[in-house]
């Protein structure tokens, strides 16, 4: 497989993957990709686009299409202004002495700049033209290859303005003044005939016209000798006759020479301009090519976000595992789950008709072609792709009377080509392999192809509703049994893929749910035999025996989930009632500390007293060692509360990280591959959160209590607040989720919608900026934030206009032409702050 179609003559092994991509519906899904770019020429190689076969550059391609998905998932400013096709002006810079239009040469000028503010966003908020590019990755590959041309462009923007028109130069001022100088003559000259009431009724309209770039007059015919002239034309009644009067011919005359030279003066500009567009052609080559490729790259990251899809990773074990895969071609797709092993390179998927066998088929090849196109899958985290070097696919019916060949020649065919193309490194899809002919003899070519694949070493999944290959499956390495679930009670499928365990095709229960007689159907029954219906039986019971391990499987992690939570909630009970007598204790120790401050008190002053009698030293000193030992025993009974209350905290803290485990556990039960954030409880230190206190209150540590004992208390501010606490009583917090804003609710009506489009064809500038003006005021109350305005281009007067307006608007965010296929020039898509 190539990157893009060949426009060479085909090889047979081409051919077969171009009839692939055709069956998996390839087209589409790149048709949807190319509408995400902002330029045609991206979107047209994006149509022509073929997958990779390479592993390298496969994933040079998703590394450079992840790291733009991820710029796009960070919420910048993305630019969306579109790109203008200038690919095909470049044979004509070629040639010595060519001229650009000026629509040409102001498209180039478009591409350099608004591919820069392209390059400047992928790269980095901080990126000045020209400067070294530092993103990391495969995308910095692709940005080191665009070089600066940023001077061409700031070249063309000296001799054209930002709307696309010529600049007023010294070189074309003088000319203009000129033709406005004439013209207010020529309209002077022109209006005294309106003036004149005699010659006023001459005339069919007093407005003058225009015919071949002259200004004349309409005349009605039987006037017209009374206004002496050049006759121009004759309207299709014969009551108008256009005539230009003889005193402003020279006027007319020496207006026409004017735009000569002035139209003449534009295109040696034009000229001279094209000579130093050509002189740097080679780096605006490489500029454009370079441009359009990450076009592409971002066309696929946009298209990969809007399907909320994840990138499939490789491994060296060779696996294959869809996830919750969903088609995206299917408007209400079931998620399908598919997994082969590294050692499983056949998969024989068997079940009832429309059980969605061939859209699993399908889904697999279409997303191998995908990945393959470096684009995000819609399905969950955890897919494995390999990388084919082939994908092949035979489904559907391709009976051909043109070419003499029924359901199973044309069956037959196919597979004969893949076969001869099928590597170690293909996927093969065959759906219902060995149908369309006698089910014995299909069955024996079957297994006979699959044997020749499966020697090759390629990769197959196959469909069939042939009993003899389930049991194929069995007895061969590296095969194994699928089934899509078909739920009995409804006669209808889950679409659920269930390993291990081959499918009945339940056409009898399909045909009577779908009308078919119930006699004509009980007989049908009578003619299986009983070989057959044990066969069916068994199949049967596996199925069910498979239905209640799983049923049990979930009961039983329900039960384990309620074990923990009663668990914890005993813990926490536990918890709260050693807490309350620790409150207990410490309310206890409290009044001994204070009875204690007082008895000091009291026999310190009873000894004062007794020295000033006739009290011993003896005596003096048992009163002190009392009060010593009294001291101690509160102080030890301090310390045990003390080591109590950090027991609690400890206790605390393993029941918080019991709680983190359960929620972690819930998530693995059901299906969620998002793994802990947790690896360990912080260290305290300044600047770590934390939940501080008795009432948990949120704050951050700012430094260790220097009034107390290292380590033992720390100082942490909470709020404008700063207070110490003991380290026991301190447990490390996750940072803060960003709080929800809250806002004041009102009950008003509703503003009128604003339109997605208004349209001024028609309108004069005063009406058709009253109607802007209207329409911004509804975007503004209606939350609409992008529309279009349709001014058409004509003499530029309305695009001019509307374009001054927005411009000094300052509810406009932004402004510019639409895509050349929406209306190009003559259409402006508009957008708010």
């Amino acid at each position: 497989m190539t990157n893009l179609r060949a426009k060479t003559m085909l090889t047979e092994k081409d051919k077969l993957l171009e009839k692939t991509i055709a069956l998996l519906e390839y087209a589409p899904i790149m048709e949807q990709v190319a509408l995400c770019a902002m330029s045609e020429e991206a979107a047209a190689l994006l149509r022509d686009e073929r997958p990779l076969c390479d592993p390298a550059q496969l994933a040079e391609m998703k590394g450079a299409v992840s790291a733009i998905l991820a710029r796009l998932n960070s919420g910048d400013n993305e630019p969306r202004a579109a790109l203008p096709s200038i690919g095909f002006l470049f044979s004509r810079l070629d040639v010595e002495g060519a001229s650009l239009d000026l629509d040409e040469v102001y498209a180039i000028a478009l591409f350099i700049e608004r591919g820069g503010e392209i390059r400047n966003w992928l790269a980095s908020d901080e990126v000045a033209p020209g400067a070294a590019i530092h993103t990391p990755g495969a995308l910095a590959t692709f940005l080191s290859e665009l070089p600066d041309c940023a001077a061409i462009g700031a070249e063309i923007f000296k001799v054209i303005d930002r709307e696309g028109n010529i600049r007023d130069l010294p070189q074309l001022r003088a000319i203009r003044r000129r033709i406005q100088s004439l013209g207010a003559d020529l309209e002077a000259a022109i209006s005294r005939y309106a003036a004149g009431e005699e010659s006023r009724r001459m005339l069919q309209s007093p407005v003058p016209s225009q015919r071949d770039g002259r200004t004349v007059l309409a005349v009605k015919a039987n006037f017209r000798g009374r206004i002496r002239g050049i006759v121009h034309e004759v309207s299709a009644t014969g009551q108008t006759v256009f005539v230009e009067p003889e005193e402003v011919v020279e006027k007319n005359n020496d207006i026409l020479i004017e735009k000569r030279n002035l139209n003449a003066e534009i295109l040696k500009l034009l000229r001279e301009l094209t000579g130093r567009i050509a002189a740097n052609s080679d780096s605006l080559k490489q500029f454009h090519l370079t441009m359009i490729k990450l076009e592409r790259l971002r066309a696929k990251a946009r298209y990969s976000r809007d399907t909320k899809g994840h990138f499939a990773q490789e491994t060296s074990a060779g696996g294959l595992v869809l996830k919750q895969a969903r088609h995206p071609l299917l408007a209400k797709a079931v998620p399908i789950d598919l997994e082969m092993d590294g050692n499983t390179r056949t998969l024989i998927i068997t079940g009832p008709n429309t059980g969605g066998k061939t859209v699993a088929l399908k889904t697999v090849g279409l997303f191998a072609l995908m990945n393959q196109s470096g684009l995000a899958l819609p399905a969950d985290e955890g897919g494995l792709l390999p990388v084919f070097d082939g994908v092949y696919a035979d489904i559907g019916d391709e009976q051909s009377i043109g070419q003499s060949l029924s359901t199973f020649s044309a069956h037959i065919t196919n597979i004969a080509a893949i076969t001869a193309n099928a590597t170690e490194h293909s996927l093969a899809l065959l759906d219902e392999l060995g149908s369309g002919t006698d089910p014995e003899e299909g069955s024996a070519i079957a297994m006979a192809i699959l044997d020749h694949l499966i020697e090759k070493k390629s990769r197959l999944i196959v469909t069939t509703h042939h009993g003899i290959l389930k049991n194929y499956g069995y007895t061969r390495q590296g095969v194994e049994n699928a089934s899509v679930e078909f739920d009995v009670r409804t006669l209808s499928p889950t679409y659920r893929i269930i390993n291990g365990i081959p499918g009945e095709s339940r056409a009898l229960d399909i045909a009577g749910r779908n009308g078919l007689p119930a006699g004509i159907v009980a007989r049908a029954r009578t003619y299986l035999d009983k070989e057959r219906s044990d066969v069916s039986a068994l199949i049967r019971g596996l199925k069910e025996k498979h239905r209640e391990l799983d049923e049990a499987a979930q009961k039983s992690i329900a039960g384990e989930m309620k074990l923990r939570e009663d668990r914890r909630r005993s813990d926490l009970k536990e918890l709260r009632l050693r807490q309350k007598e620790a409150e207990l204790k410490a309310g206890v120790m409290g009044k001994l500390r204070l009875l204690l401050d007082e008895s000091r008190k009291t026999l310190e002053n009873l000894v004062r007293e007794v020295r000033e009698g006739e009290l011993d030293r003896e005596k003096t000193r048992k009163v002190k060692e009392f009060l010593s030992g009294l001291a101690r025993a509160v102080e030890d009974e301090n310390a045990a509360l003390d080591e109590e209350n950090r027991a609690i905290a400890e206790e605390r803290r393993r029941m918080e990280s019991a709680v983190g485990d359960k929620s972690a556990h819930n998530g693995t039960a059901s299906g969620a591959s998002k793994k802990s954030g947790r690896s360990g409880a912080p260290v305290l230190a300044p600047g770590v959160e934390v939940f501080a206190g008795e009432n948990r209150r949120r704050g951050t540590i700012f430094r260790l209590d220097k009034k107390t004992p290292a380590g033992t208390f720390w100082i942490v501010e909470i709020g404008s607040l700063k207070i110490s606490f003991p380290e026991q009583d301190l447990i490390p917090a996750a940072p803060a989720a960003a709080a929800t804003s809250a806002g004041w609710a009102a009950d008003l009506a509703a503003p009128a919608a604003a339109p997605f489009e208004i349209n001024l064809l028609g309108m004069r500038l005063e009406e058709a900026l009253d109607a802007l003006r209207r329409q911004i005021d509804a975007a503004v109350l209606s939350g609409l934030k992008e529309f279009s305005v349709v001014h058409g281009k004509g003499d530029g007067i309305l695009q001019k206009g509307v374009h001054e307006y927005l411009k000094n608007d300052p509810a406009i965010g932004d402004y510019y032409f639409s895509r050349p296929e929406l209306g190009g020039f003559g259409r402006t898509e508009v957008i708010l702050r």
